[in-house]
């Protein structure tokens, strides 16, 4: 007999990086530009088409199986000031909510990580700003505490930069950080052994397509969002099998 079986359910996680306007034409890494108007445009949409914009902790009874519904995984990478002050107004206006993962240490300053690639200097949250953002509806994830290299860590490093990240936004923000993003994209193995014995329910990878449920929750792959993404492409990214064919 034919298998008809129904093929399992496919969630978009989307990653942003900074809402603002991008510099100009030349600019290391530009892309990871989104403007404040397309990223309310693309907000918009996803309410207009039904979907519910979660955090990682809201998304992951779907992520688990245990729910399911029209959602989308909302994520920011690194904890810009230009989260709080362009996404976070459309987010609340849309009913959404959404994970950033912050910088421990680096809370208060820039992405000094970038400099020595020539990416523009620009302030991140720092403490009471990412307060505002967690009273804002929104929640922190961990980034490690330095947004560490992770494979050019060594084990010890790697794993401090994890829990004691994890433990200084715990204590900034008096709730728990379950969810964590490795920086740059970049793991091995025992990264992901050191993200379960941290206790992080979810971790996310810039490996690109939609997350199967149930799937692997600390390897979760993810759809990028970035200044060329056009709003017929970002219709496709969610919900189609676009991105899933973008995998390596």
């Amino acid at each position: 007999m034919p298998d008809t079986a129904r093929p399992s359910p496919s969630i978009p996680i989307l990653v942003y990086h900074q809402i603002s306007e991008a510099p100009p034409k030349g600019a290391p890494f530009r892309g990871l530009y989104v403007s404040p108007g397309a990223f309310a445009r693309q907000m918009a949409l996803l309410k207009l088409l039904g979907y519910q914009g979660l955090s990682m902790s809201a998304l992951l009874p779907h992520l688990k199986g245990e729910r399911s519904g029209k959602v989308v995984g909302i994520t920011f990478d690194d904890g810009y000031l230009n989260n709080l002050t362009h996404a976070l107004p459309v987010l609340q206006r849309c009913g959404f909510s959404s994970t950033c993962y912050a910088v421990s240490n680096l809370l208060g300053r820039t992405n000094v990580w970038d400099q020595g690639i020539g990416i523009a200097q620009v302030p991140l949250m720092d403490a009471g700003q990412l307060r505002q953002w967690v009273v804002g509806g929104q929640e922190v994830g961990s980034h490690t505490q330095n947004h560490a290299w992770l494979l050019q860590s060594d084990g010890a490093t790697a794993r401090a930069e994890m829990t004691q990240d994890k433990a200084a936004l715990e204590a900034i923000l008096a709730t728990p950080v379950q969810h964590f993003c490795y920086p740059y994209g970049e793991y091995a193995p025992e990264h992901v052994v050191m993200a379960r014995e941290a206790g992080f329910e979810t971790v996310t990878t810039t490996r690109r397509g939609r997350s199967t449920v149930p799937g692997n929750l600390l390897e979760l792959p993810r759809v990028p969002v970035v200044r060329s993404t056009s709003l017929p492409v970002f219709w496709l990214k969610i919900a189609t099998a676009y991105e899933d064919r973008e995998r390596a």
